[in-house]
């Protein structure tokens, strides 16, 4: 039995166990984890792609026509029903039938508004079952063919932080550092796939604007790689949370550098306070404590040296960008073993901020990174 038949077998009991007896699921991320299916259009598009999952009746993928070639392909359900735009009511024409008088689950948060009306309007707004909760438990601990992809995903994003730290120079542009990246990466995940995996659809490509900040965006988080010139003095920031992203396995991954020299020493203590939060985060890692706990230590030594509360300090990846839990306060979720999480460390002032983040994997007793890169301060000026 497939990997995808046992997810969906192990989804159907726990469905049965709530008395919900039709799932319906339109995340891409669950519809992926579920059946393999990927690579489809979207909501972008006006095109809903449904997975179905009936406790009784097996499961069923409802997908735009223009994608039914690539879903036979790789869709591991028992049954495909492609429609086409504007004819027979289109997605729609099935569900009546399939739901009846079915007690329905669907993904509160994540269905698109469009389809949760009409799942509304056909069953007269009867009780519909939040089953987000119950996928989230199911990929919440990786498999060991999961924890292979996150430990080839950390490969692929070694690489890039390797090609991107060797790419940064007086003169030259973000955009042609972001290039330099993108390339590296693209032939490590080609490299990996051509050796370990089968799937020949599977693209290598990077496919993430890069998040880069250089000089005076430096405060600016969230900044993509654009045509500003690095220039000696400046501090850059590498970020690789969209980037990494190997057969759809997805980490995080961040540094701080330097070009030449830190010419502001209020920088360096920034940094290595940053670093340092980051440590008390990983030392209290552990199977059987709880996520927020660790948010905890990690704010408490940020605010006790004099700086602002921060953002969470880690999260979960797999299949999504961002999975259960979050380290953050008011998740109370226990680690286990077979977690995969993205730890920071950063803090913030006024005119500069630093970060570093790692990925690991929670093992029996502690942790294993899966990403690694120099951190200490000497290290990271180039």
């Amino acid at each position: 039995m497939s990997i995808f038949k046992q997810r969906i077998n192990k989804l159907q009991k726990k469905l049965e166990k709530i008395n919900v007896d039709v799932a319906i699921i339109t995340n891409e991320d669950n519809v992926y984890y579920l059946t393999g299916y990927y690579d489809y259009l979207h909501m972008e598009f006006g095109r809903p792609t449904i997975l179905i999952i009936s406790i009784n009746e097996g499961s069923l993928l409802i997908t735009p026509s223009i994608d039914e070639n690539m879903a036979k392909s790789v869709a591991q359900v028992d049954k495909i029903i492609a429609w086409n735009d504007g004819l027979n009511n289109e997605w729609r024409s099935e569900i009546p039938g399939i739901i009846k008088t079915n007690q329905v689950g669907i993904e509160l948060n994540l269905i698109p508004q469009i389809v949760k009306s009409y799942i509304e309007q056909i069953t007269q707004y009867r009780f519909l079952k939040n089953i987000s909760p119950i996928l989230e438990e199911l990929r919440m601990i990786k498999s060991n063919y999961e924890i292979q992809l996150a430990k080839h995903a950390g490969q692929v994003a070694n690489a890039m932080m390797i090609a991107g730290r060797q790419a940064i120079k007086d003169g030259v542009a973000e955009y042609e550092v972001a290039l330099a990246i993108s390339e590296s990466g693209t032939k490590k995940a080609a490299y990996l796939l051509n050796t370990y995996y089968t799937d020949k659809d599977m693209s290598p490509i990077t496919h993430f604007l890069q998040i880069m900040a250089s000089g005076e965006t430096i405060t600016k988080t969230h900044h993509r790689a654009s045509t500003r010139i690095i220039k000696y003095g400046d501090p850059i920031f590498l970020c690789f949370c969209g980037m990494t992203n190997f057969h759809r396995f997805k980490l995080g991954f961040d540094r701080t550098f330097w070009l030449g020299k830190i010419t502001d020493p209020l920088q360096e203590k920034i940094y290595d306070l940053a670093v340092a939060s980051q440590e008390v985060a990983l030392n209290v890692i552990r199977p059987g404590v709880t996520a927020e706990s660790i948010h905890k230590e990690y704010s408490s030594f940020i605010e006790e040296n004099g700086y602002d509360y921060p953002f969470r300090c880690g999260r979960a990846t797999g299949f999504s960008f961002l999975e259960k839990p979050q380290l953050v306060s008011g998740d109370k979720t226990i680690l286990k073993k077979g977690m995969v999480l993205a730890v920071d460390g950063s803090i913030t002032v006024d005119n500069f901020r630093a970060q570093v983040g790692d990925s690991i994997i929670i093992t029996d007793k502690g942790y294993e990174f899966i990403t690694n890169h120099p951190k200490k301060i000497n290290e990271v000026i180039l």
